[in-house]
């Protein structure tokens, strides 16, 4: 320490003979008062150790202080016939002059130490300071090894809740850590999701902000900028700050910063002229008065910060007011603490001298305010933790007054319980205020809410948002966000080298969605469901089918039943001209079933249409094979009659014996069984059924009939391309055999009409989408089914009906 030397007399000597001489007179506590048991306190009563600016608020911690220890002097209850004793070391805001005076509260005043002196009882038994985190810290590193408490009343740095570093060190204000976490959440709360920092360059503010910007993190809230200041530093570093908060575009600034640290800044800011900022403070400087009645800090109206809860101390008013000069006239802290109250000086006996006679009751300043006493309440709490941990000293000596202080456990006379953790830390609890103008101008501190660390997680937080005033007397909560909500349906895309909160929205893809505001994700609906236009929800996908009310499915059905109604006025016309020649050649009776066969095929294309059952699924494939074989087998039948009939006509050939009526018959229906066996084997092992295909679309259902069994389809569809290609080339072979009206000559175009189209159906079957298979489908049925109609018996019906002189046996067999 610098003014420590160990002298050593000639060369090195053991430690028992080591002595410490103090270089200087040593350092005496400016406010003392020795008693049976003593407690030692420091404080930041001037502000700076060479301009001797005296401090109003610290000198009323220590004021608080005294007044404590009377109070307890004065009990009958707490340490009886006990009278506590007191010594207030100055440190002037110094790290230095922190740790020495802690040295001398351990030590005493003795000019020469040796090692016997650590052996002693302390000259205090307990330390309460300091009142800033930078300088507790000093104090609690060397005072630890000694297991001296050290008990803060203001010094709300995390860092101190180290046990390991700090194991002698207690504090009756709520660590930072809760605090951060606590601002970090404030602000979430009114969705500023961009901020920025300033705090103190020291332990205070380095640790405070670390916190809240770990816990923002969490909470997703992102730091534009943050700046570190101290009130000793160059006034450019002040203005380089105020340039980057006049650059940024954040409208909210967390200020975790200690208030001596903060009145340079003000000064700047106020100078020129920086509004319409949403400051949110740290409990050091939210609730100082000095700041509230200054004019020209003004801009702060609005400002939200989390205070120590405030509290009512009966009887310390008249205390502080009662502190005169005369009653320590050797005192110079007195005269000095009276000289600033009143604008006076005691060496000047004429105008603006002081004479004692001034009374401080009539005065309106920090040290007679008693409306806020948030802090001086901790250093009253301090002065009681120590008081209760030495009346359980006393009641059962069995360890150090430290082991008793971990363990202290009481209420003040406020209702507040005192305990501490196993760091040494209070309960965390805060009061949420606001500065509002009052109806006088002045700034006052509005009780707007509150957080409490005993509570759930999810109730810590209240917040009174009707009761808020916000920056500029403004009724409109700030936004202060880096880009702006992403609405549902759309995701955040974080831009590239900005912090995440700098993002864009992004339209979710088709079949996904997202229904909350700023979502980092879009997520997939289930395979049923597709999302809406908005793509905020969820809805069934549209199931798609060939149905019998769309313009596709009415077409059909027109068709189909022109189709039938055609074949059945062809099965009239020939009905009533059955005797005709132009009927009776190749076997009417097969011309007959042609038709009925006909009908069939045009009234199956109905099943294609509607919503697949599993019924109407097995009934459209079957009774298409089945109704398409007995088609072609008459039309066999037919083609084979021609080429019979002409090869009975060689001299010497019976052959037409062998494919008469009745053989003609057991041809149809021997063709038609085997398609019927084939069918019955296909529903029997795997047949048809309803299926939902999701795979095809993604934003629709095809509910379609799945064929069960592949070959069971190409079998049938492969037996009739058979007996088409057989029927095709008979009727090919057939077409110049002489007659004047050889059938099979219109045989050979319809089956080419039937082949073409069935053999295009194969690829634009496999190829379509959806309900335009079934179309296809649909399409090929119809046509080929119109192809043999027209083919066959249009050239018949037009000698029928116009040509009717050609409907003879004579014109017929001319050739």
């Amino acid at each position: 320490l610098p003014l420590l030397l160990l002298i050593v007399h000639g060369s090195f000597v053991p430690a028992s003979t080591q002595v410490c001489s103090l270089l200087g007179q040593p350092a005496l506590p400016p406010l003392s008062a020795e008693r049976d048991i003593n407690i030692g306190a420091i404080f930041s009563i001037h502000r700076n150790a060479l301009l001797k600016i005296l401090s109003l608020r610290e000198f009323k911690f220590a004021q608080t202080l005294i007044f404590a220890i009377e109070e307890i002097n004065n009990s009958t209850q707490l340490l009886p016939g006990i009278y506590l004793g007191y010594k207030i070391y100055d440190s002037c805001r110094s790290i230095a002059q922190t740790i020495i005076s802690g040295i001398a509260l351990m030590n005493g005043y003795e000019a020469t130490l040796s090692d016997m002196s650590c052996s002693r009882p302390p000259a205090v038994h307990a330390i309460v300071g300091e009142s800033t985190s930078s300088p507790t810290v000093g104090l609690a590193s060397v005072v630890g090894p000694f297991s001296l408490p050290v008990i803060s009343h203001f010094a709300t740095c995390a860092c101190l809740s180290d046990r390991k570093r700090y194991p002698s060190f207690f504090r009756t204000i709520s660590s930072d850590y809760y605090q951060s976490r606590a601002l970090a959440q404030l602000v979430k709360h009114f969705g500023w999701t961009w901020v920025g920092t300033v705090r103190s360059r020291n332990d205070y503010g380095n640790n405070g902000i670390s916190a809240f910007e770990e816990a923002a993190k969490d909470e997703g809230v992102c730091i534009e900028y943050s700046e570190a200041i101290l009130s000793n530093d160059p006034q450019e570093q002040f203005l380089k700050t105020l340039e980057v908060i006049k650059k940024g575009t954040t409208r909210v600034v967390v200020a975790f910063i200690a208030l001596g640290d903060f009145f340079p800044l003000l000064k700047v800011i106020s100078q020129h002229n920086i509004t319409g900022l949403q400051w949110v403070g740290s409990e050091s400087w939210i609730t100082s008065r000095t700041l509230a009645e200054t004019k020209e800090y003004s801009f702060l109206s609005g400002a939200l910060g989390f205070a120590i809860a405030n509290a009512k101390l009966m009887g310390l008013r008249e205390f502080l007011v009662n502190v005169h000069p005369d009653q320590e006239p050797k005192n110079e802290l007195l005269k000095e603490f009276w000289e600033i109250a009143f604008q006076c000086s005691f060496r000047n006996n004429g105008n603006g001298g002081c004479t004692g006679s001034e009374r401080l009751a009539e005065l309106q300043n920090e040290y007679t305010d008693v409306s806020e006493l948030r802090i001086v309440n901790k250093v009253y709490t301090a002065v009681y933790a120590v008081a209760y941990t030495l009346h359980n000293v006393l009641k059962d000596i069995i360890s150090t007054v430290l082991k008793y202080m971990r363990d202290v456990r009481f209420t003040v006379k406020t209702g507040e319980e005192i305990f501490f953790d196993e760091s040494g830390d209070p309960v965390a609890r805060y009061d949420l205020v606001n500065w509002q103008h009052a109806e006088d101008g002045s700034l006052q501190f509005e009780h707007v809410g509150l957080y409490d660390s005993s509570l759930p997680s999810e109730q810590r937080l209240q917040v009174n948002l009707e009761h808020i005033l916000w920056t500029e007397e403004s009724g409109q909560l700030p936004l202060s966000v880096c880009s702006k909500s992403c609405p549902s349906g759309t995701r955040k895309a974080v831009q590239k080298g900005r912090p995440v909160c700098c993002y864009d929205c992004i339209p979710c893809a088709d079949g996904e969605i997202s229904n909350g505001t700023d979502s980092s994700d879009c997520f997939p609906c289930d395979l049923e469901y597709w999302s809406n236009e908005s793509k905020d929800r969820c809805v069934l996908k549209v199931v798609e089918f060939l149905s019998y009310s769309e313009i596709m499915g009415i077409v059909f059905c027109i068709f189909s039943f022109i189709g039938v109604i055609l074949t059945a006025m062809v099965s009239f016309l020939f009905y009533l001209h059955k005797e005709t020649s132009i009927v009776r050649a190749n076997n009417s009776e097969l011309s007959f079933l042609l038709l009925f066969s006909l009908s069939l095929c045009f009234l199956c294309s109905l099943t294609f249409i509607g919503q697949p059952t599993e019924w109407s699924c097995m009934l459209r494939h079957t009774t298409f094979g089945i109704t398409f074989v007995l088609c072609i087998s008459c039309v066999l039948g037919k083609t084979i009659v021609v080429l019979m009939a002409f090869k009975a006509t060689l001299p010497g050939s019976n052959i037409m014996k062998w494919f008469g009526p009745l053989q003609q018959r057991l041809s149809v229906v021997s063709l038609t069984l085997i398609q019927l066996i084939i069918c019955v084997l296909w529903l029997t092992i795997s047949p048809p059924f309803p299926y939902m295909n999701l795979k095809y679309y993604r934003e629709k259902i095809i509910l379609e009939c799945n064929l069960g069994s592949d070959l069971g389809f190409w079998a049938v569809l492969g037996y009739t391309g058979l007996l088409s290609t057989l029927c095709f080339v008979l009727a090919f072979l057939a077409r110049k055999l002489p007659d004047n009206f050889n059938e099979a000559k219109f045989i050979t175009f319809s089956m080419l009409i039937f082949c073409a189209v069935w053999l295009t159906f194969i690829p634009a079957y496999v190829s379509s989408p959806g309900k335009f298979t079934v179309a296809v489908q649909i399409f090929a049925i119809l046509a080929s089914s119109f192809g043999l109609l027209f083919c066959i018996f249009a050239p018949k019906c037009y000698i029928i009906l116009l040509k009717p002189e050609l409907n003879t046996k004579k014109q017929i067999m001319r050739k």
